[in-house]
């Protein structure tokens, strides 16, 4: 292959409209994803193929259904005084125990990511939860804020919704089954290393906790008791979750809808909450991320229209095998400095092609996880970003410093799994 060929110049072209776009002109990165995939079609001869567009923009609705319904999730329980009351209550019972309330946080910011498959919508709901109490107990705004992108990232990766994995999956008709020990194994390690390395060691330090604002900023978020009433949609979603696991043929109403029941059961929690307030602010939140999911779709569509998905996959599976991992590593988290969702579709499809030798399951799981860590490059670095808004950290560059270390452990941690697939198989997989 060679990036001679029409094909190599339309993916030169493409990537290089795209970067213009975000890059230089400043555009939203759904919009320069559009631009650039209409660059696409007019450079390979079909004029704008608003057929082919539309079309792309709806390829990820199952996905773009699934966030905008967790989104409504996620704020309907931090509405009702949910998540504010199990972190103050987490906090108060676990502030003797570092190790401990390290991990809870981590979690805690993880639990969106994990629901709605959006590292964005992590940062913004628990990650803006549980900032100030970091601070307030002595940890530094870079830190925290590093702390805060990579928990985010992990819980878009950990399961139950897993958005990367099911772009990939998607790709090569696997279905998304199977995938949830995986994703724990790949996830879990991660995020207790990360909660070590940047929260617990300022934790310690029982001199640097603010504590008249920390005891003020626990008792703000008291404003809800924690009953087992207050729980009722988090029960609700589990029930319906597990009752389409086990009994999949009897009982398929799919995750959109699981949610939406999940979220009216508020109504029975006691506490006052206004659903189309919620509903409102939960899906302007998502737009972003839903824009570029639409984006994306456009894009992988003209690349599949024009050729181009055809040559990098055929590229991918040319690369020697000694420089597939190193070409794994480096090429798809600087894809996704576009997005993690379109270097999963762009990227991620072709090169576990490339590794039909390993298992499937594995494979697409330590490649999600890669493509993961795209949403920590620059100058995008969606996740740093708003992890260093939230924090009040003005040069979100100090958090992505602290990022370094543990982001090229979370590679190496991938190719591992990659490179362990078959002796991990009977332990990770049916």
């Amino acid at each position: 292959m060679t990036w001679f060929w029409p094909e190599g110049f339309y993916t030169l072209a493409m990537v290089g409209s795209f970067a213009l776009g975000a890059f230089a002109l400043r555009l939203p990165i759904a919009v320069a994803m559009s631009a650039a995939a209409i660059v696409g079609g007019l450079l390979a001869g079909f004029g704008v193929p608003v057929r082919h567009l539309v079309e792309g923009m709806f390829g990820y609705i199952d996905t773009t259904l699934i966030i905008a319904c967790a989104m409504i999730f996620m704020r309907t329980v931090q509405d009702i005084g949910l998540l504010e009351a199990v972190a103050s209550r987490g906090i108060r019972k676990f502030r003797g125990r570092p190790v401990l309330l390290s991990a809870g946080v981590m979690f805690l910011i993880m639990l969106p990511g994990m629901l709605t498959g959006s590292s964005t919508a992590a940062c913004l709901t628990t990650g803006a939860l549980v900032a100030p109490i970091l601070l307030r107990l002595g940890v530094p705004p870079p830190h925290a804020a590093a702390a805060i992108a990579l928990g985010a990232i992990y819980g878009m990766i950990a399961p139950p919704v897993s958005i990367p994995v099911m772009i990939i999956g998607g790709g090569i008709d696997m279905p998304y089954v199977g995938f949830a020990l995986p994703l724990l194994f790949a996830t879990v390690p991660l995020a207790l290393m990360v909660s070590l390395f940047l929260i617990y060691p300022w934790l310690r330090k029982k001199d640097s906790i603010d504590e008249t604002g920390l005891e003020a900023e626990l008792s703000r978020m008291e404003k809800a008791p924690l009953t087992f009433r207050l729980f009722l949609p988090f029960s609700v979603l589990i029930v319906l979750m597990a009752l389409e696991q086990f009994f999949p043929e009897r009982f398929f109403i799919g995750m959109p809808l699981q949610f939406l029941i999940a979220s009216a059961s508020a109504a029975f929690c006691g506490q006052k909450w206004n659903p189309i307030a919620s509903g409102t602010r939960a899906v302007n939140d998502a737009l972003p991320v839903l824009g570029i999911l639409m984006g994306v779709g456009m894009f992988v569509q003209i690349m599949t229209l024009n050729g181009v998905r055809g040559f990098v996959s055929v590229s991918a599976l040319n690369i020697p095998p000694w420089l597939l991992y190193v070409s794994i590593v480096v090429s798809i988290p600087l894809f996704g400095a576009i997005s993690s969702f379109g270097a999963a579709s762009v990227l991620g499809v072709p090169f576990i092609l490339a590794l039909l030798d390993r298992n499937q399951i594995l494979a697409g799981t330590a490649l999600a996880l890669i493509a993961g860590l795209g949403d920590l490059v620059p100058p995008t670095a969606l996740a740093g970003i708003f992890a260093a808004q939230v924090v009040g950290e003005k040069n979100y560059f100090k958090a992505l410093v602290k990022c370094a270390l543990p982001g090229i452990l979370t590679a190496l941690w991938g190719v591992a799994i990659i490179a362990w697939a078959e002796k991990l198989t009977p332990f990770l997989t049916r």
